[in-house]
């Protein structure tokens, strides 16, 4: 793959677990008993790992059926200390700023992308213009690996004419980088990440082709450059494909210490996980045969967490050197959030998240929130 794979966010240690209906393929059908972790262990303002003060007043986010003695949402203030941002579309994707306090925010059917911090008002950064037919819009968001000098963002989107991965500058209209990627009436999701060369990974839906052509670019996991072209070291020096098999991607994340690359995929059938490696894609890593919508996803020392929209939780489980799954896994945030989208992972460790309840889900009056939450020590603790 060119070298690890990496995250341009990640620290800490993000080590959780997680429970539901999932199957390891190489050992069959597994039962699992559910672990639900309410609100008292991940309650409570954000703390970054080292010894700086966590937030103490709430600010203008959101919070959705949190336990213990939480006061409702009224409007777009909400009282829960780890909501940064309230009253947004639905959330399509996150990118956090490298002074993990600012993220930016991508909305999946406005095409807006917004500048977020804690006690501020968002700040509308920039306008894409999407269609949202088959589940498009604006569903990736990345910043440049040289996002301190450049201030450059890179956006997956769905247009009337394909799906692309266009540039982002401040004051200037979005320029193509990868144009031509299928759009179809189903699967026009995507996602992007970077990996360890600076290379832009980008995940395409197939466009509601059941088996696209090799040469397309729908269902596919692409490579490219920074200008869109195949990157050096892809098994075709001429393609940007490095991976195919995809059928509608929610999420790429990367493990910055493991070097390891996961997908999430909604598959016909089940939803599946897959470890990301050079060529047709192998048997999901994990399985979901009850279909929970599994979505964005984040990575972090050997725990892979992934955001499910219809349980409105968080999946965690995790894995050894070799990336076998090993430990039960866990669910956490059941019906605190709500249906949950994007999720990444900010340089000070801390796990951020995004809901889509305004999109067919019950939302409070603050929706659609970002929030961040603690990252779990080994073991399900915390730190």
């Amino acid at each position: 793959m060119g070298g690890r794979v990496r995250r341009t966010a990640a620290a800490a240690l993000l080590v959780l677990t997680l429970g539901g209906c999932a199957t390891f393929p190489e050992q069959g059908p597994r039962e699992w008993h559910e672990q639900l972790e309410g609100a008292g262990e991940l309650g409570g303002p954000p703390q970054v790992p080292e010894p700086s003060p966590a937030p103490q007043t709430p600010q203008p986010p959101g919070e959705e059926g949190q336990t213990g003695p939480q006061q409702a949402p009224s409007g777009c203030q909400d009282p829960d200390p780890q909501v940064v941002a309230t009253c947004l579309d639905p959330v399509g994707a996150i990118a956090v700023l490298p002074d993990a306090a600012s993220a930016l925010v991508g909305e999946r059917r406005t095409g807006r992308v917004l500048r977020i911090e804690q006690g501020s008002e968002p700040e509308l950064v920039a306008t894409v213009p999407v269609d949202t037919t088959g589940g498009g819009g604006l569903t990736g968001l990345v910043l440049s690996p040289s996002y301190i000098e450049d201030q450059l963002v890179y956006a997956y989107i769905t247009t009337p004419e394909d799906n692309r991965v266009v540039r982002l500058a401040a004051g200037e209209p979005a320029k193509p980088v990868l144009t031509g990627i299928p759009r179809g009436p189903a699967n026009n999701g995507g996602a992007l990440a970077v990996d360890d060369d600076g290379s832009l990974l980008v995940a395409t839906g197939n466009a509601g082709q059941p088996v696209p052509a090799p040469d397309s670019l729908a269902g596919k996991l692409l490579r490219i450059d920074l200008q869109g072209r195949p990157a050096k070291g892809n098994p075709d020096p001429l393609s940007p494909t490095m991976s195919s098999g995809l059928q509608s991607p929610g999420g790429i994340c990367i493990d910055p210490r493991r070097g390891a690359a996961w997908v999430t995929d909604r598959r016909v059938g089940e939803d599946a996980l897959h470890l990301i490696v050079p060529g047709q894609l192998p048997a999901p890593a994990w399985r979901w045969p009850d279909r929970p919508g599994v979505a964005g996803c984040t990575a972090q020392d050997g725990a892979v967490a992934v955001a499910q929209v219809r349980p409105q939780s968080l999946f965690v489980i995790r894995t050894d050197p070799k990336n076998q799954f090993v430990g039960a896994p866990e669910t956490l945030l059941q019906e605190t959030y709500g249906r949950l989208s994007a999720a990444t992972t900010a340089p000070d460790g801390l796990l951020w998240l995004g809901t889509v309840n305004r999109a067919g889900g019950y939302p409070v009056s603050s929706d659609d929130r970002v929030v961040r939450i603690l990252p779990l020590a080994p073991g399900g603790g915390m730190d």
